[in-house]
């Protein structure tokens, strides 16, 4: 059987999706993430392998960043501002690790936070013609802010002091929204190149992968995780749903990925609001 018989059944597949109503489609998103992380825990015994499985697909996502921006020479499409943001709850996962407990993808977090300062490094300046700042909208204070706001008041409780808990919180919560600048820039541009897009969707199977992983912990421990003792009034509940969140914003994007992908564009054309 040819590689072009085998698309012919996915092609049927997406097209007869695309027919479909928008609650639909919805019902067939939550039923197919639902089928995937049951597939999912079958075959990743250890609840850490999630995230260390979630991060290098970050990294590889970054890696097609590094090579659009070393071959063509130009940034356009991709969002500064999630890039320092980006930096920014990586450095603060690092050094809250690094002094309380050092996490299975500490060093895939290291590698991942020197790729997005070489990222940052050539947007600001070999490749600073090109960066579409009148685009990159989204003020960086007004996410800034709020996650800290939010941390201060729900946070792990641990043996550590009291302020690495709440960075250790603040980190989580900016990685929930780090990729908003990125969406909102894509929406304004609203035809993506394909680097950029194999980037962003690179971070919505990360986030999957991340949202998988507490969800699995949930269920093996029938609900008891996330109110475990120690850990701090509401904060599992909380990352949980900011988890959540994440996956939902960046699924949009992901459904216009696939749909481009399996037309055989090379383009992402996306124009619904974030």
């Amino acid at each position: 059987m040819g590689e072009k018989e085998l698309q012919i059944p996915s092609k049927k597949l997406f097209l007869w999706v695309q027919r479909q109503s928008k609650k639909a489609k919805i019902f067939l998103g939550v039923v197919t993430s639902f089928t995937l992380v049951v597939i999912l825990k079958l075959f990743i015994r250890k609840h850490n392998h999630f995230f260390v499985l979630a991060e290098f697909v970050h990294f590889i996502g970054l890696l097609c960043l590094i090579y659009k921006l070393s071959t063509l020479k130009t940034c356009s499409g991709l969002s500064l501002k999630t890039q320092v943001l980006t930096a920014t709850f990586l450095g603060v996962r690092l050094f809250c690790g690094y002094i309380m407990v050092a996490p299975a993808h500490f060093f895939l977090d290291i590698v991942t936070l020197a790729a997005t300062f070489w990222v940052k490094h050539m947007m600001k300046s070999k490749l600073k013609s090109s960066y579409m700042a009148d685009l990159d909208t989204v003020p960086i204070w007004y996410l800034i802010v709020p996650c800290a706001i939010v941390a201060v008041i729900i946070h792990p409780i641990t043996r550590h002091a009291i302020l690495l808990d709440v960075l250790w919180a603040f980190s989580a919560y900016l990685e929930a929204i780090s990729v908003l600048p990125q969406l909102r820039l894509m929406q304004n541009v609203q035809i993506i190149e394909p680097f950029t897009a194999h980037y962003v969707f690179a971070l919505g199977i990360q986030r999957f992968l991340s949202c998988a992983h507490w969800i699995v912990q949930v269920y093996d421990t029938r609900g008891a995780y996330l109110y475990l003792a120690g850990r701090g009034y509401l904060w599992i509940p909380m990352i949980f749903v900011s988890e959540i969140v994440q996956t939902f914003i960046l699924a949009d994007f992901c459904y216009y990925y696939i749909k481009s992908v399996m037309s055989g564009q090379l383009l992402v054309r996306r124009s619904t609001p974030v």
